[in-house]
């Protein structure tokens, strides 16, 4: 009798965890309440899917314990996505409806990072905007060797050419200097200090899987220097189906780029590789004798291995190396006929190396622990006739966190020690501008469910920096689903900058004359700032037409920021005066969808200012209105043709000036088939350059003296070439 019921007992635990750990749902039209039979369902992070069968019914079976991500997808209906928390309580089958595509598939279905949770993006509070998918691949095609293009075309956001000859470039967000925002890659802050420099142009999107961006304060979660905000890169992982990827480009301008990518998950083991080639001719469309498009040599190697230990544990460990030699200036010199005549020049050498290690272990179903290091190295070196520039950057950052997903809330904590050792070499008897910065910080972040339609993001981080001392981070986020159309979020936060020599206005003069920061009578930067966003979102003429549009609002205080003035001796000094610099102003996204065709608009207010002592200027080399225009016609796997257009309004120069307004304009168009695709992009082909209506530099060729860069220099360009996917 005993067995008897020890074997009963045995079967109802099996069968209740059986019940507990397989999902069962019906797929149906939203619309006609009828089922849809082959519609994908499948476990996101898991090789778990299936499909629908006639009845619209499906059963997926051994789904890991914890919060898992479901995806429901079906040809012609938008992409649904259901955050579940297995084992669960109730066994029926859920119904899911499905509606057509009109609506803003792309923001149901991706899972981001940047905010520290595994949550997809329409369920965080904080306002996160990713590139992915069509849309990163599309961005690829207009410029495959870095990713100043797939920025720069999103709205808030600036690209800003800090040299004229050599192309250097810093990213802007809500028109505050480049050093303001942060990126990362993978959650590891690669690209910061010295390394900054020439970093959008040595990232390269093939082995991105998607960018996020964080606009406003994001000091809380990654630390000092995220102000204005956070950019986060995230870098393909390997899957069970192997990835093995060609590109081939090249420009009118005689570029060239090539780049291979390879992934592939084994039973204990993953990889993927990185590997490409970015060639530069030197180029002058203006025929001004000066480089538009420098000379430049780029090799690029990012292997990456994955370690499966067991369902719980995975290592892995990655090394990022890139090296360059750049070369711009006098078009003559840079093709080797140097003389008296033909003798200015900028060159730049990098080498660019870093480690990344990250262990990652399941506590439990749903705890987790995460242990990550990296170290980089930085070496450049900036020449000019009779000046040279160069020193070493050596860089570590190392992190524990922890996190708990729960039913209503989810939490992470953890603590971080960064390290920043920059060392210039002695080329003069100038002084060194060389800093040893090291920062212990702690964090903890909660989201908290308070019911089906309004969710709470809350963190507070407490960093000490060696020479600035203590800062106390906190941050809040809210958002509210008011129904099935309206959604809002309301957030803000604390930031902070430790001063460096490495900003937009030092880079832009290659360092002459700057003289090293004052630490004992400096502080660091602060700011506070708040953003609020309205999202709309319907359908119209019986589904025909899908609409949505996001209104954002923002603002950003920095207190008492740091000015590159003119000092005695001819030198040029960072000073604090007492003052702040603000930025405040709107973003409008709309999206309207039909049939085949996409159409989007951006619009850009930003109206930055400098105040001190009383009086407000206007800070430089910021477009206060911004347009982006792009219609996209997708006939898929087919068929990609896009038409863009672009309007930056007048901008402050430095030197007092202002530049004019301009359009810039694009065409691209992919034929793809099933292993291939061909591409050719049609880059500003109306030929807009800052050199046809502004000058770029005064005094002599042999020595001149660069105006900013608002506008493009190296006008229209065609690219085109080959994508294999094997």
């Amino acid at each position: 009798m005993k067995k008897l019921i020890m074997l009963v007992v045995v079967l109802l635990c099996t069968a209740a965890a059986f019940a507990q750990n397989t999902y069962k749902a019906v797929v149906k039209d939203a619309k006609t309440n009828l089922p849809l039979t082959g519609a994908t369902i499948k476990v996101l992070g898991t090789a778990l899917r299936t499909t629908s069968d006639q009845t619209g019914s499906v059963i997926i079976t051994g789904i890991p314990s914890g919060k898992q991500v479901i995806q429901y997808s079906y040809v012609g209906f938008l992409t649904k996505t259901d955050t579940l928390t297995f084992p669960l309580g109730e066994t029926t089958p859920v119904t899911i409806l499905l509606e057509t595509s009109e609506k803003d598939e792309e923001l149901e279905e991706v899972v981001v990072s940047a905010t520290r949770s595994s949550r997809t993006i329409d369920n965080i509070p904080t306002r996160v905007e990713v590139i992915a998918g069509e849309e990163l691949d599309e961005k690829g095609n207009m410029k495959p060797g870095d990713i100043r293009m797939m920025l720069a075309e999103s709205t808030g956001i600036q690209t800003q050419q800090t040299s004229a000859t050599s192309g250097n470039s810093s990213i802007r967000i809500q028109g505050l200097d480049g050093k303001y925002t942060q990126i990362i890659r993978d959650g590891f802050p690669l690209y910061s200090g010295f390394s900054g420099g020439l970093g959008l142009l040595q990232i390269a999107p093939l082995d991105l899987q998607q960018v996020e961006v964080i606009k406003g304060s994001s000091s809380t979660l990654y630390g000092g220097g995220a102000i204005a905000g956070l950019v986060n890169l995230v870098s393909k992982k390997p899957a069970e189906e192997r990835q093995l990827n060609f590109l081939l480009n090249g420009t009118s301008a005689l570029g060239l780029d090539a780049s291979v990518f390879y992934a592939q998950k084994f039973d204990k083991i993953g990889i993927t590789v990185y590997g490409a080639y970015n060639k530069g001719t030197a180029y002058d469309p203006s025929d001004i004798g000066l480089t538009a498009i420098p000379k430049f040599d780029r090799f690029t190697l990012n292997p990456k291995l994955f370690f499966y230990f067991n369902e719980a544990t995975t290592l892995s460990a990655g090394i990022n190396a890139t090296t360059e030699k750049r070369i711009g200036g006098d078009l003559e010199y840079v093709k080797g006929k140097e003389s008296a005549a033909h003798s200015y020049f900028e060159r730049n050498k990098t080498g660019r190396y870093s480690s990344q290690v990250e262990l990652d272990h399941k506590l439990s179903d749903n705890e987790k622990l995460v242990i990550r290091n990296s170290v980089s190295y930085y070496d450049r070196s900036i020449g000019l006739p009779g000046y040279l520039f160069s020193g070493v950057q050596v860089s570590t950052y190392s992190e524990a966190n922890y996190s708990r997903n729960g039913e209503k809330a989810d939490w992470v904590a953890g603590i971080n020690f960064l390290t920043d050792n920059f060392k210039e070499d002695q080329n003069s008897t100038t002084a060194l501008r060389s800093y040893n910065y090291n920062t212990i910080g702690a964090f903890a972040q909660n989201t908290w469910n308070l019911s089906e339609k309004f969710s709470i993001e809350s963190g507070i981080r407490g960093d000490y920096h060696n020479e600035y001392g203590f800062f106390f981070l906190p941050k809040i986020s809210g958002l509210w689903k008011i129904n099935e159309h309206f959604s809002t979020r309301l957030g803000g936060g604390l930031g902070y900058k430790a001063p460096t020599v490495f900003t937009e206005d030092a880079e832009r003069i290659q360092f002459r004359n700057v003289l090293p920061i004052d630490v004992a009578n400096t502080k660091a930067e602060r700011s506070y700032g708040a953003n609020y966003d309205v999202n709309y979102r319907t359908s119209l003429f019986d589904g025909k037409i899908g609409f949505s549009i996001n209104q954002m609002f923002f603002y950003t205080r920095i207190n008492n920021p740091i000015l590159l003035t003119s000092v005695s001796g001819g030198n040029l000094g960072y000073v604090q005066p007492n003052g702040n610099l603000d930025t405040k102003g709107m973003e409008t996204n709309a999206k309207i969808t039909f049939s085949d065709f996409k159409l989007f608009v951006g619009y850009t207010y930003a109206d930055v200012n400098q105040h001190t002592g009383g009086t407000s200027i206007a800070y430089p080399l910021v477009s206060k209105h911004r347009l982006n225009n792009v219609l996209m016609y997708e006939l898929e796997d087919q068929w990609k043709i896009g038409l863009e257009a672009y309007y930056f309004s007048k901008q402050k120069l430095n030197d007092g000036a202002v530049g004019k307004s301009y359009w810039t304009t694009g065409f691209m168009a992919e034929k793809l088939w099933e292993r291939f695709s061909v591409f050719v992009n049609f880059e500003n082909f109306g030929d807009t350059r800052q050199t046809k209506f502004d000058s770029i530099y005064t005094g002599s060729i042999t020595s001149p003296v660069f105006r900013d860069i608002y506008a493009p220099v190296d006008g229209f360009v065609i690219n085109g070439g080959i994508k294999i996917r094997l």
